[in-house]
């Protein structure tokens, strides 16, 4: 067996830095066609673009804020205009901020839980019309959805709950022939590890290095590949799942 997703078309949110421009190009070297979205626009939306063009495919992004469920709702519906159909979802769109929880405004947990879980919400039951018999949603959870993170209330509690929205989707659409899984990362290596101080980025390797059983961080492809695998028929008898992609944190 092969992990190819040739021909199927995906939707994943959230595409043009970190993880999920990771999870986008991985599937679409994999021969799948992909609709992403971003919140602004930029280099990385730029270069984003580019990098499809070069790797071939029926494959578009555009421009929608998750938070916003009628901006969501337009970009399923780019998907029924441009695929017909939906062979695969990834709900990766995601915002976070530290701010103690007594210090915690009601906008700010507003803003995180409709990004993080409102908008995958909305996004799977908006495609549940082009989802066929063999399709796959992913949800991108948080392995710190098991362990609490202080300051991270709001962010904990919206993948806490995609744990849960997952589980009982899973049920749900199984008889439809719908799976739906979590993945949950660890701490992996970002872009954004370039944006800091290289005294603060290497302090974060070796701290971490020594809480994981791998005694490094994860890179993008290595959460990719997951990712790609629950798209795929070779986890066609997977469903309801959370994978850990941690490193043994």
């Amino acid at each position: 067996m092969e992990l190819a997703l040739h021909g199927r078309k995906l939707l994943i949110t959230g595409g043009t830095r970190g993880i999920g421009r990771g999870i986008v190009l991985a599937a679409a070297r994999a021969g799948a066609d992909v609709l992403t979205c971003h919140r602004q626009d930029g280099e990385a939306v730029d270069s984003l673009l580019r990098e499809l063009k070069e790797t071939g495919g029926d494959h578009h992004v555009i421009r929608a804020d998750m938070g916003d469920l009628g901006q969501v709702d337009r970009l399923v519906g780019e998907a029924k205009d441009r695929y017909g159909r939906l062979d695969g979802v990834v709900n990766n769109a995601g915002v976070i901020s530290h701010i103690p929880f007594a210090e915690l405004p009601a906008e700010e947990w507003s803003r995180v839980l409709d990004t993080n879980l409102t908008a995958a919400y909305r996004v799977i039951q908006q495609a549940l019309p082009l989802l066929g018999a063999g399709s796959s949603v992913v949800n991108i959870g948080s392995r710190g959805a098991a362990a609490g993170i202080p300051l991270r209330a709001h962010y904990t509690a919206a993948k806490a709950a995609m744990t849960g929205l997952t589980r009982s989707l899973a049920k749900e659409l199984g008889p439809r022939g719908v799976r739906v899984n979590v993945v949950a990362p660890g701490v992996i290596e970002t872009e954004a590890f370039d944006a800091m101080p290289a005294e603060r980025a290497e302090g974060l390797r070796a701290a971490y290095a020594q809480k994981t059983a791998l005694a490094r961080l994860g890179t993008v492809p290595e959460l990719a590949g997951p990712v790609l695998f629950l798209l795929s028929d070779l986890s066609a008898y997977v469903t309801g799942e959370t994978v850990n992609v941690d490193g043994g944190i």
